[in-house]
């Protein structure tokens, strides 16, 4: 399966809109939003996708009922981190301030650990668990995104212009 992967939108909805072309052309079966979502017109470009995301530091969860979440279909994060199943891999999506974040490779049984926080993209090994931050969609100078392929664990970062 290919994952997509973002992070710190910072309520950029038509950067996501592209994110999200750019996963539909390249087949994209999940999408994953690692925090700091900003507005709920981000989560409205990611309608229609099967997806997962957390609250960033950023983030009123307050500014998203939910009616409205219900409403296009995407649940809203309860658990920190939020575990994720695909394909046969374990997943913790964190945005990265969470308390017992830095901890989480040492503690936590999964494959992958998913955050975002720093707007800095991160492609690491620890402890057995691969560590990916997909960058920042956001005050970054190159705004990217990832794609995992859970079958090949193989994992591109692409970038999102704004022309």
């Amino acid at each position: 399966m290919l994952i997509g992967i973002i992070s710190d939108s910072h309520g950029q909805h038509l950067a996501v809109r592209k994110a999200m072309a750019l996963f539909d052309e390249l087949g994209v079966g999940y999408v994953i939003h690692c925090g700091d979502v900003g507005r709920p017109e981000v989560l409205d470009e990611i309608v229609g996708r099967p997806c997962t995301f957390v609250w960033g530091n950023m983030d009123l969860p307050s500014d998203y009922s939910p009616g409205y979440l219900k409403a296009i279909g995407i649940p809203a994060p309860v658990e920190k981190p939020t575990i994720v199943e695909l394909d046969g891999k374990r997943f913790a999506v964190f945005h990265g301030h969470e308390r017992g974040f830095k901890l989480s490779p040492r503690t936590l049984n999964v494959d992958y650990i998913l955050h975002g926080h720093t707007h800095e993209q991160r492609d690491e090994s620890i402890n057995g668990k691969r560590i990916i931050n997909p960058g920042a969609l956001h005050r970054a100078k190159h705004k990217t995104v990832a794609t995992l392929d859970t079958k090949t664990d193989e994992l591109n970062f692409h970038e999102i212009r704004d022309s």
